[in-house]
């Protein structure tokens, strides 16, 4: 079948799609029910967000325009080429809505006494003060340079922000450049006026002239270039797990990351309007279009800055300002200081996150690293926090002797340093680490921890949909299944050792393994639906939609009538609602306080219904190109918590937006009792801590307590 399933007129093109998503946050940063604090946090997380697809998506999509003319994207039916065009007329009005919103907020927050100071609005006093911080202290950390005939072109940073300025110097004319210092906080708060600060960068700005005295100061700007970071280890020889014993993964991956800090710029960003002559030199230096030039008039280029303002407010104004504060709470299948371990040895067990705390499960590996009966740890890693005290309880178990095996992915973008330094560190501890394949990333969420009960071998499984990493764990929303079954203990087993022997084509009993065996059961499971018509029921929540079979067994199912409901926080190349099409297909997209990141499909309903939990999306890097885990769940309090949490996502009229058949997404329409899925949970979390402190404890567990307080009587008197 030609790959032409934009021809149906069903699909969108990937990189659009998640434009539109983009435009998602930065419509929260807009909403006036959003604390302030909050709504600049979300423009924030707007520009690093767009930060990324230009070096990754608009980097790769560069490369591939350069060397493939004609290829067509399979939904859009759109060259390479013409997504870059379509992309960049697409970027520039989200700029201008960005700088709309910035200067609303910041508006309204000056009203609440933090206020960024223009440097042409402050006081004499103002003026004075900083006039002695840049002759004390910024001035003698700065590197400015000129360049012309005698002094090159300096390598810029991606994302680093300079002042330029055009030069002249008797008829000469020449580029200064100074970088802004990343030592030095980027808002500088101002002496004597409490809340008023204004930004680093436009001081130096400011500043500019005295900096080049010597020179007539002809124009300046502040500027920062985007390159292209999609880097690929299939440009170097990769044998990590069978190939030749002298390659060091860790080496090669770090000469990868050195070339990512030269690569193609694929975007420029410039903080004012300049003339045609100057905006001629940084076209030809850098190798740019007039349609890769972006101005931000108002917002700042970097907005990092903004997750510090709170605290320089007051305890009580900062609050005012910020969402009400929220503690993940003991899980609710757990009995206060009941031990995950011994408790998952009874009855699966599920934590979801951010709701519940992770502390749980980093307690279970601190116990196994202890636990006498222990034998050995597996685990799969591919984003740590930067300090984790999972790799010091892994160290531990190694040091206590226990067999521990991590797979680290070296290639998590943007964690690659991290993640070399963490492998490092437990191999120095004793754990044996491996690295995963030369053509698919491990993105698998799984760990197994084998005890040795007096003989017997007994498995403890964990799958998760998301990262092992304790600060994103506070603001993703995820799952993790907890089980002591011997049938997934018995695959996991299989899982690492075929990963150890770098075997993609392993067979499993019940987990869904990716590459080989993930994409096909859940199209199977797709036409178990199909064959019941419109009694069939598909229900899933994930991140992103583009594997193109599912796209197109999706709208099979939708043309049989099988009612299709899908959760996707971000990427969707399904258009719904296209009549003869999609109709029976509705597609809700939530954007709110946490990050949604679970991945949950149910199939069926009722008995019959079959529901798994994964570490992966429906898109092709997942379904063919990554080791991925899906997870059945048996236990039925566990389907009904899932439930629980798809059910609130479904209900949702307040975060939840509905994409249309254009592409386009609008607002749930409002109920007489709105509700926030996000909002409840949390609610049901505390609710259902509250209910598990006062519970009574059960008669075995009290009589424990009494014997033991009877011997230690009688050990007393003895």
């Amino acid at each position: 079948m030609a790959d032409n399933t934009w021809q149906e007129g069903y699909t969108q093109n990937r990189e659009l799609s998640w434009l539109q998503f983009n435009a998602r946050v930065l419509e929260e940063a807009r909403d006036e029910t959003v604390p302030l604090l909050e709504r600049l946090k979300f423009l924030s997380i707007f520009t690093s967000n767009l930060d990324e697809f230009y070096m990754i998506r608009v980097g790769s999509l560069g490369d591939i325009a350069q060397v493939d003319k004609t290829g067509i994207d399979s939904k859009s039916g759109l060259t390479a080429q013409e997504q870059l065009e379509q992309i960049y007329a697409a970027t520039a009005p989200l700029y201008r809505q960005r700088d709309r919103v910035f200067q609303n907020v910041e508006k309204q927050l000056s009203q609440q006494g933090l206020t960024h100071a223009a440097m042409a609005d402050l006081t004499p006093g103002e003026q004075k003060y900083l006039r002695h911080y840049f002759r004390s202290t910024l001035r003698h950390i700065l590197s400015p340079q000129i360049v012309d005939s005698h002094h090159p072109f300096p390598h810029l940073g991606s994302k680093v922000i300079y002042v330029a300025a055009l030069l002249r110097k008797k008829k000469s004319e020449m580029l200064g450049l100074i970088p802004v210092p990343a030592s030095l906080p980027e808002a500088v708060f101002l002496e004597d006026s409490p809340g008023r600060y204004v930004l680093l960068p436009e001081i130096l700005l400011a500043y500019a002239d005295t900096v080049f005295e010597m020179y007539d100061v002809l124009e300046k700007v502040l500027f920062c270039i985007t390159r292209n970071a999609d880097i690929n280890l299939d440009d170097e020889p990769f044998h990590p797990v069978s190939g030749e014993p002298d390659v060091d993964v860790r080496a090669k991956m770090e000469k990868l990351l050195r070339r990512r800090r030269s690569l193609q710029v694929v975007r420029l960003e410039l903080s004012r309007p300049i003339s045609s002559h100057f905006t001629e030199y940084f076209r030809q230096r850098f190798g740019v279009s007039d349609s890769q030039i972006f101005l931000s008039r108002v917002a700042p280029l970097n907005l990092g800055y903004v997750f510090s303002l709170g605290d320089h407010l007051t305890a009580d104004k900062r609050a005012s300002l910020s969402d009400p504060p929220f503690t993940p709470q003991p899980p609710a299948m757990l009995r206060p200081g009941q031990s995950l371990m011994q408790a998952a040895l009874k009855q699966d067990i599920l934590l979801s996150y951010p709701y519940e705390s992770m502390e749980p499960f980093l307690q279970m590996i601190r116990e196994a690293a202890n636990d006498p009966a222990v034998v050995s740890i597996r685990i799969t890693i591919y984003r740590l926090a930067r300090k984790a005290k999972l790799v010091e309880y892994l160290c531990a178990a190694a040091e206590n002797g226990k067999d521990v095996t991590a797979l680290i992915e070296l290639r998590a973008r943007f964690d690659e340093q991290n993640n070399i330094d963490w492998s490092e560190r437990m191999e120095e501890a004793g754990c044996k680490i491996i690295y995963g394949f030369e053509d698919y990333k491990v993105h698998s969420k799984i760990c197994l921890i084998t005890r040795n009960d007096r003989g017997v071998l007994r498995h403890i499984t964990q799958v998760g949909t998301g990262n092992y990493n304790e600060k994103t764990a506070r603001q993703y929303t995820d799952v993790s299944l907890v089980t002591a079954s011997e049938s997934i203990g018995a695959d996991a087993a299989a899982f690492f050792q075929n990963m150890a022997l770098g075997n993609l084509e392993g067979s499993y009993s019940r987990l869904l393994v990716a590459p080989n065996s993930l994409k096909e059961p859940i199209l199977r499971l797709m036409d178990e639906q199909i064959s019941l018509g419109d009694r069939g029921y598909i229900l899933l929540k994930f991140n992103s939609l583009t594997d193109i079979d599912i796209i197109r067994k999706l709208a099979q199912a939708s043309q049989a009538g099988v009612k299709v409901e899908m959760i996707i926080r971000g990427i969707c190349c399904l258009r719904p609602g296209v009549p003869g099409k999609t109709s029976n297909i509705t597609v809700t997209s939530i954007v709110g306080r946490y990050l949604e990141h679970s991945r949950i499909f149910c199939f069926g309903r009722g008995e019959d219904e079959k529901m798994f939990i994964s570490s992966a999306d429906l898109m092709t890097r997942n379904t063919v190109r990554r080791v991925e885990v899906a997870c059945p769940i048996d236990s039925p309090q566990i389907r009904q918590r899932l439930h629980g949490i798809l059910d609130a996502m479904l209900r949702d009229d307040t975060k939840a937006r509905l994409l249309q058949s254009d592409g386009s997404y609008c607002p749930k329409p409002r109920s007489y009792d709105p509700v926030c899925a996000q909002e409840e949970l949390m609610r049901q979390a505390v609710r259902q801590a509250q209910e598990a402190a006062n519970a009574p404890e059960p008669e075995s567990g009290s009589l424990r307590r009494r014997l033991s307080r009877l011997w230690a009587s009688l050990r007393g008197h003895g």
